[in-house]
């Protein structure tokens, strides 16, 4: 036989069975191999694969359980530190508003202080001033009464009298009063 009849005759023989996946007789020994296949993986996936994956989900989970926890806590600590923040703020507030009425309190103290002072040096000075204006006042009226007795001499002699000093004086006298 030659070798194009070997090859003829196995392409005859292929043509006549058809594929051997659909071959009827070689099910068994496909299915066996099949099963092993299956049952391989399936060790595989149970013993390697999948503890893999969930000691890697538990890691996670633990991971951000933990992180949240943590979050939480931090939140009940912003919270506390908010209230420590806000209770300080008031007491900062109250203890300014204390602060302010005392030093207003000071302040009205000096000034009414101040004021009486003042009250004083002005009264003083006032008291001061009626007296000078009195001592002025009085020199004024001496000073007036004088000249207008010089004037009254003067104006008698002018006109061809004589002079009475003491009746000029009681005429100025009673001019002056009113």
């Amino acid at each position: 036989m030659s070798t194009t009849e070997t090859v003829a005759g196995a392409a005859g023989e292929a043509s006549q069975k058809g594929m051997p996946q659909l071959n009827f007789a070689t099910w068994p020994n496909q299915v066996f191999w099949l099963l092993v296949a299956l049952v391989i993986l399936y060790i595989v996936m149970t013993k390697i694969a999948m503890p893999r994956i969930a000691s890697v989900l538990a890691d996670r989970k633990g991971k951000i359980g933990g992180d949240l926890a943590a979050a939480e806590e931090l939140k009940s600590k912003a919270k506390a530190a908010e209230k420590a923040y806000n209770l300080a703020l008031e007491q900062a507030r109250v203890e300014a508003a204390k602060i302010i009425v005392a030093t207003k309190a000071e302040i009205q103290k000096d000034l009414n202080a101040a004021m009486a002072d003042a009250d004083a040096q002005i009264a003083a000075k006032a008291a001061e001033s009626e007296k000078r204006i009195a001592e002025i006042r009085a020199g004024a009226e001496q000073a007036v009464a004088e000249v207008a007795r010089d004037t009254a001499g003067a104006l008698v002699a002018a006109l061809g009298g004589t002079a009475d000093d003491a009746a000029i004086a009681d005429a100025v006298a009673v001019r002056l009063k009113g």
